[in-house]
This record gives C-alpha cells, sequence and structure tokens, in this order.
C-alpha cells in the first residue's frame, strides 16, 4: 500500500527530474500526422499510473526514461492496462508495455500481447506478438501485431491473423475490425471457412453481427463436401447463416457440373435455388448443351432449370447442331426404369427446332437428350429440304453415333408433301397422306415414307421419250389403299406399292383440273419456315409467302374444246318457240 500511495501522490502532484530523457522512437502509426512529430501531452488526458511493485530510473536503460515493473496497472479514459513491466515517457504521455499486457476496454473488449505501446494525446496504441483480441459478443482475433484506435474504435492487422466468431474462422493477410458496428475489412487472401463452405477473396467486409459478407473483388465460395460446387463472383453479398448468396459481377454458379451466368444472381447453397437475370447462360458440358435467356432458374437438387423471357438452347454436335426456342425451356436429368440417369430438354408454347436439314415448329417441343428422341406436339411441322411434314404428333428419331435424323412417326392424320422439282417456280407438290405415318432418312435426306390407315396420295407421274431421251409428264396419280409405301430418288417421290383396298387412277393433264392436284387440307407453308437457325429466335420469320406458278394449260385446252362442244351440241338442239 506505501508503493501505491507514493506512486499516486507522486503522478498526481509533479515529475521526477530527468536529463533531458529521449523520445521515445515511434512507429509512422503513432506518429504526428501533420508534423510526423508526437502530439503534444494534454494535462486532462494524461495516462494514470494505477499500481506498480516497483519504480525505477537508470540513465543507460529505456534512454533514461522512467519504468515500472510487477502487477503494473494503468488507466486512461476508462480504459485499463495490464504488463508486468511498463515504460513511461511522460513529456509525450507515451507508454510501453511488456510482458503479459493486457488492455482493457469500457466497451467490453479486451487486447493481449507479449508487448504493446500506447500514445495517451492521439488515443492510438500497437500491440505485438500473440496479440489476441477478445470482442464482447465472442469474436477473437489473433494476429502478431495489431494497430488500435480507441477514438475510431478500430483494430487493424497487416502481418497476417485469424478471426473467429463460434461459427465460422477467418483468415486473412490484412484487417480492419470497427468494434463498434462490429463489421471486419478484410484484403488480402482472404479464407472464410466454417463446417460446410470456404469462401476464397481478395476484398470482403464482413459484418459479425448479422454474418453478411459483402464482396469486392474475385470471390470463389466453395462446398466442402463437393468441392466443384462453388460460386465465383466479382462483387455481391453472401449471408453466412443462411448461405444465400447475391452475386452482381462476372458471376458464376457451377453445380452438378453446370455453370450458370447472368448480370445478377441469386444462389441458396442450402435449397439449392438460384435465379439469374440478364445476359443468362446454363452451360451443360457433360450434354454438350447450354441455354440462352432474360431469365433463368436451377434446382441442384432437382438437377433442372428453366430459362425464360427470350431463351434458346443449343445441343452442340461435333458435325451439326440442334437449336431449340419457346416462351419457354426446362432441363433436367432423371433416372429411367432401369436407374439410368439421362438428360431431358423441354419448350413450351410456339416452340421452334433448327438443324441444317431438319427444321420444325409446334405448340411443344420434348427431347430425350440421352436416347435421341424428340416428341413435336399440337399442330407439328416439320420441314426438310423441300418437304414438309405434319400431323397430331411428331416424333423424331436421332441416330446418337451419326448425329443424323434416322426416322420420323408421325401419328394421326400424317401429311407428307414434297416439291415434284426443286428447281422451278411450278405448283407442283407430291402429296402423301394417312392416319399412322414412318418417315426413313438416308443420311441428311428424307428417303422413304410408309403410310398405313386411309392412305393416300397424289404423285406427278412422267416418263421419259424413246426419242428424244427426256423426260415426259404422263399425269397424276390419285390413290387409296390401306398402305401406301413411297421412296425418293432424286428429290422425286416414286409410289413402290400401295396395298389393300386399292383405288388408284392416272389421269392425263388434260383430264384433271387444279381443285384435284392437292387434297382439301393442303398446307404448304414457307412464311413459317425456319431457313436459319437465328430465324428460332423469334415467333415467325414472316417470310414474303412464294407464290408458284400454275401449269393448267393443256387443262385449260381441254376444257375449252369440251365446252365448245357442248355449245355446238346445245345448238343443235331445235328451239321451242313460243305461241
Amino acid at each position: 500500500m506505501r508503493i501505491f500511495f507514493f506512486l499516486f501522490l507522486l503522478f498526481s502532484t509533479f515529475t521526477f527530474a530527468q536529463d533531458k530523457p529521449k523520445l521515445v522512437q515511434r512507429d509512422p502509426f503513432l506518429q504526428n500526422p501533420v508534423k510526423n512529430q508526437p502530439q503534444k501531452s494534454n494535462t486532462n488526458n494524461k495516462i494514470n499510473i494505477k499500481h506498480a511493485d516497483e519504480i525505477s530510473k537508470n540513465p543507460l536503460k529505456y534512454d533514461g526514461n522512467q519504468f515500472f515493473k510487477g502487477n503494473v496497472v494503468l488507466e486512461h479514459q476508462g480504459s485499463i492496462l495490464y504488463a508486468d513491466e511498463v515504460i513511461v515517457y511522460e513529456a509525450e504521455n507515451f507508454v510501453k508495455a511488456i510482458g503479459n499486457t493486457k488492455l482493457q476496454n469500457p466497451d467490453g473488449s479486451v487486447i493481449t500481447a507479449s508487448e504493446m505501446e500506447y500514445d495517451g494525446n492521439s488515443q492510438k496504441g500497437i500491440a505485438r506478438k500473440n496479440v489476441v483480441l477478445n470482442d464482447p459478443k465472442g469474436t477473437v482475433i489473433k494476429t502478431e501485431t495489431m494497430y488500435y484506435d480507441r477514438v475510431s474504435n478500430l483494430a487493424y492487422y497487416n502481418t497476417g491473423g485469424t478471426i473467429n466468431d463460434g461459427k465460422s474462422t477467418t483468415y486473412s493477410k490484412s484487417a480492419t475490425y470497427n468494434l463498434t458496428n462490429r463489421t471486419i475489412n478484410l484484403t488480402d487472401n482472404v479464407r472464410i471457412e466454417d463446417k460446410d463452405y470456404i469462401l476464397d477473396g481478395i476484398n470482403v467486409v464482413q459484418n459479425q453481427n448479422t454474418n453478411i459478407v459483402d464482396i469486392n473483388g474475385p470471390t470463389t465460395i466453395t462446398n466442402r463436401k463437393n468441392p466443384k460446387n462453388r460460386i465465383f463472383t466479382e462483387k455481391g453479398t453472401h449471408n453466412l447463416n443462411t448461405k444465400e448468396s447475391f452475386l452482381n459481377k462476372n458471376s458464376r454458379i457451377y453445380y452438378n457440373d453446370k455453370i450458370l451466368t447472368g448480370d445478377a444472381m441469386y444462389y441458396n447453397q442450402l435449397s439449392g435455388f438460384g435465379t439469374a437475370t440478364g445476359n443468362v447462360t446454363l452451360d451443360d458440358p457433360l450434354e454438350k448443351r447450354y441455354l440462352k435467356g432474360g431469365y433463368g432458374e436451377i434446382f441442384e437438387k432437382k438437377d433442372s432449370a428453366m430459362m425464360t423471357k427470350g431463351p434458346y438452347a443449343v445441343k452442340i454436335l461435333e458435325k451439326d447442331s440442334i437449336y431449340f426456342a419457346s416462351e419457354k425451356i426446362l432441363s433436367y436429368q432423371k433416372l429411367d426404369s432401369a436407374n439410368v440417369k439421362k438428360s431431358y430438354l423441354r419448350a413450351f408454347k410456339k416452340a421452334r427446332i433448327y438443324k441444317s436439314n431438319a427444321q420444325g415448329r409446334a405448340d411443344s417441343i420434348a427431347f430425350n437428350e440421352t436416347d435421341g428422341v424428340l416428341h413435336m406436339y399440337t399442330n407439328p411441322i416439320l420441314w426438310s429440304g423441300e418437304k414438309q411434314v405434319t400431323g397430331d404428333k411428331v416424333e423424331a428419331y436421332f441416330n446418337t453415333e451419326t448425329e443424323n435424323i434416322d426416322s420420323l412417326k408421325v401419328i394421326g392424320n400424317g401429311y407428307a408433301i414434297s416439291k415434284v422439282d426443286s428447281l422451278n417456280m411450278k405448283d407442283e407438290f407430291n402429296q402423301v397422306k394417312g392416319k399412322l405415318m414412318t418417315v426413313y432418312y438416308q443420311g441428311k435426306d428424307i428417303k422413304e415414307v410408309k403410310v398405313i390407315g386411309n392412305a393416300q396420295y397424289i404423285a406427278y407421274a412422267d416418263d421419259v421419250n424413246e426419242k428424244t431421251k427426256e423426260k415426259e409428264r404422263i399425269g397424276i396419280r390419285l390413290s387409296s389403299c390401306g398402305i401406301i409405301h413411297a421412296n425418293f430418288e432424286d428429290q422425286v417421290m416414286q409410289i413402290l406399292s400401295c396395298s389393300v383396298g386399292v383405288q388408284s387412277t392416272l389421269y392425263p393433264m388434260s383430264k384433271i383440273g387444279p381443285d384435284r392436284k392437292k387434297f382439301p387440307d393442303f398446307n404448304w407453308n414457307t412464311k413459317d419456315r425456319i431457313r436459319k437457325w437465328q430465324d428460332i429466335l423469334v415467333d415467325s420469320p414472316n417470310y414474303e409467302e412464294i407464290k408458284y406458278e400454275s401449269d393448267d394449260e393443256l387443262f385449260n385446252q381441254a376444257q375449252e374444246v369440251i365446252d365448245k362442244a357442248k355449245a355446238a351440241e346445245e345448238a343443235k338442239k331445235p328451239k321451242r318457240v313460243r305461241k
């Protein structure tokens, strides 16, 4: 008690006489920012020595400044500093503390270290060696050198450190901790780890109250159990509690070997649900397919996705890719009855498809990518070269090795139309129709057509003139039967067989009028036809309808002869005269 009373009296009344002790060698952090000199001492802001076991002064030690040893206790503005030894630079209101130092602040935060320096005028300090900061709500910061400012209530380190809040551990080269609002500005090699995820970045701000991280600069958030599932962004926020992320710049979500990108994105790592808006792309490298649109949603746990706002999909094939578009596109994977995972693509409302040798439209399209089976529902229409196929439903079967269509199956009201000669503009079309139609491809072109049930066809018949060796038109054959088998040679349809209840007539061109050259439901469509892949991006390219030239000269001439003959016969009949 005597030494305590002595010290208290000593520092309350006067300062021990010294022979001009040297000023302390300060860290730049503790320099006066104006003149790079220590600030002048304020008598109302003095550091008070509350206790020490021993007081000493030695001209050969500590540049002649006083020092205190043994259970030293200092007080300043409500903060208490404990240490084994303290050097006091009285004129500068500055202290150096050595050994088991602890600074206890009024807000409840505590800093421990091997050494500390503190400026009572600026209220700034430095802690060195095994530094630990505990805030009153449980956050613990560990580093080797920490700078702290009591006025702004900031703590800073740039020598590397860890931050633990009980739920996650943060590593960074540099950090600034605002003890008032409990936000930590982290820079240089930042890593935040919890039991499920790892966040790696270069500049993030972590809020210890909300556990929300503001992301500034390239940052990756990785799933520990499945490292391939991760998030990358250069700007956004991430909630460490709910695992929700809002991503706003150069962002990517990697999940189930797929990649989602967009201008603005949201993702919940717990539910696996994500959204993206603006220039959205969902890339599936394993399926060699990507989706694009203005808005997209993903469902990681169901392995499915949806794209809207002008969406389209591209199935990348080595030789000839397939393009899809509609108002909404879904992609998903599921196990079949044999427990084999298969990929599917579905396009809803005003669906369009483009392939170099096949283009189509329907209300909706469903594509089994794994097996290469495509279904077209409601008013389907498929073009291939100068051929058109329609029906109630169209199924296309792709050869997954050659990447070409093997065959088509048209179920209900199948109707195939082909231009007789694609090199001219004559209004001449071969037609075949029936209940069930199967179309076979050879390479990229339609080779055969088989029709079963109420089968009918209209086919132009040609023959070769023996003298001129040139092809001449014989007429048009109209037939109906139970089964029709036709093939195409050099783009010309040839009827191979017509069996079961056959009714067939070959009409010379002079005996068949324009009303019988086409079936009543003839629907050749050139306005809506997709001629290049970009045409799928609009509901219809709205091309100008092609005007074909009618060739009814022989029929008209014959009809004229018949009409004249009828008129002559009519003229021979006696005329009645009224009496």
